[in-house]
């Protein structure tokens, strides 16, 4: 959707080889829990037809992806992207747009992505693609019958460049409908490194660490952490690194499906131990009020500018880099680094993962080329030069990446295979979990307000989560 330090003068467990943390990221997951949820949503099924036969193909120059010529057509593509990350994808539509004769418009559906799309659509006016940010999305509007199955020249590219893991979250009852082409490590902490220096400050491994870390930033003079919480998103991200944790793979997808209550005390236990930070004002940058004024960019650029910075750490997915490059003087990698989500008790270190899935809203040919497209590595590759991008794609080279710290982040993502949780809000009915100011994204707004009121937080989160999962 929507950080910074040096060397630490003590041991710095930040500077350590991709392979390490390949390591560290495999032994984070649970031998056998990939991705349950999907086997149960997606079922089995073979590879559906459909979608509309492309004009006769050319290849473009310098490679071998067959693209059709659509000169004198348009493709209007719809994302929740800003800023950076729309400006980084507007550079793969312009060359689609020059392999194939297309003229590509990006359209912002902000936010409330799920309405945005939904009143297009019911209007007779839909995007000829989009990239939907929650998973549960793509669901409903597939049982609404509002998505295009992938035709041949997609479901290729798929087969090619994806493993079965993704392949099935872009899928619904056996009918692939989506390509993510753009994911998330949601499970990092960005940090400033001259802040942590200044501290003596070392990389946290464990949650109880990672507090012990805050408060000799604190004490150091700087305001530890930067929390965006005027976007609700970065509240729910925050709370489902520690229950995958502390609850386990098991719990996390039951509640994923709303098959355990938020009532239940494994989300009283994590929204305790989340408290433990939204409580502390010493803690928080700006304090409770500051965090809830604060936006996602905001929250970034907080830890990586002034002197001293206006905190030290930044809790977001590997998109973060992005934001930094484009509105901050630091440089990832040497100014920014980041650390795994530390291990909360005696669970293990959370690896959840995010993304947008293109899909397409119209029967055209414009519409399975793009589509066609996003899914090869050729689009992957220019998509991971920008920065702040993130593909599953393991066809591509990890040397598109711009920056160590990236193509560390991408080839663990490629080494853990299937073997990760998808963003437990992403999967939810947009009612609950991916709507502005309703459901889970202001009920988590509501405790960071609050963060003792633990008992009024589970009743707010299950009476809207009932409402939307009709239950």
């Amino acid at each position: 959707m929507a950080a910074s330090l040096r060397k630490s003068t003590r041991t710095n467990p930040a500077h350590r080889t991709g392979a390490t943390r390949t390591a560290r990221i495999a032994l984070a997951v649970l031998a056998g829990c990939a991705l349950a949820f999907t086997t149960a949503a997606c079922g089995g099924g073979g590879p559906a037809s459909g979608g509309p036969a492309p004009s006769a193909s050319t290849a473009p120059a310098g490679g071998g992806l067959q693209l059709p010529d659509l000169h004198g057509q348009k493709v209007e593509v719809a994302a929740v992207w800003t800023g950076p990350e729309q400006q980084n994808f507007q550079k793969v539509l312009d060359e689609f747009d020059r392999r194939t004769g297309a003229k590509t418009t990006f359209v912002p559906t902000g936010d409330s992505q799920s309405t945005f799309l939904g009143t297009k659509i019911e209007g007779g006016a839909p995007p000829d693609v989009a990239f939907l940010a929650q998973n549960g999305v793509l669901h409903q509007f597939a049982d609404k019958g509002w998505l295009k199955p992938l035709g041949p020249q997609a479901r290729a590219q798929l087969d090619k460049n994806f493993s079965p893991g993704w392949q099935k979250l872009g899928a619904w009852k056996g009918t692939p409908y989506g390509v993510y082409a753009k994911v998330s490590n949601k499970s990092m902490i960005w940090y400033n490194t001259a802040a942590f220096e200044n501290a003596g400050a070392t990389v946290p491994t464990t949650w109880a660490e990672f507090l012990k870390t805050a408060e000799t930033v604190f004490e150091s003079g700087t305001p530890p952490v930067s929390i965006g919480g005027g976007d609700g998103w970065t509240l729910t991200d925050w709370f489902e690194n520690i229950y995958l944790s502390q609850a386990g793979p098991e719990k996390y997808d039951r509640l994923a499906a709303h098959r355990i209550k938020w009532t239940d005390p494994s989300v009283r236990t994590a929204l305790a131990t989340l408290a433990q930070l939204f409580g502390s004002r010493d803690l928080i940058a700006g304090g409770t009020g500051g965090a809830l004024a604060a936006d996602f960019p905001k929250s970034v650029t907080t830890v990586f500018t002034g002197n001293p910075p206006g905190a030290a750490m930044v809790y977001e997915a590997d998109f973060v880099s992005a934001f930094i490059s484009a509105n901050t003087k630091a440089k990832v990698g040497t100014d920014a680094k980041e650390f795994p989500f530390p291990a909360v008790g005696t669970g293990k270190p959370p690896v959840v993962s995010g993304g947008d899935v293109g899909v397409a809203l119209k029967d055209t040919p414009g519409a399975q080329a793009l589509l066609t497209f996003v899914a090869s590595t050729d689009a992957a590759r220019i998509w991971a030069q920008g920065g702040g991008y993130l593909s599953p794609n393991k066809s591509l080279d990890p040397a598109a990446y711009p920056d160590d710290v990236q193509r560390d982040i991408a080839t663990s993502l490629i080494a853990s295979g299937d073997d990760f949780r998808f963003d437990m809000s992403d999967q939810a009915p947009a009612a609950f979990g991916g709507t502005k100011g309703e459901g889970e994204w202001k009920d988590l707004q509501d405790f960071l307000a609050k963060p003792s009121d633990v008992a009024g937080a589970q009743a707010e989160l299950e009476a809207d989560a009932a409402k939307a999962y009709g239950s």
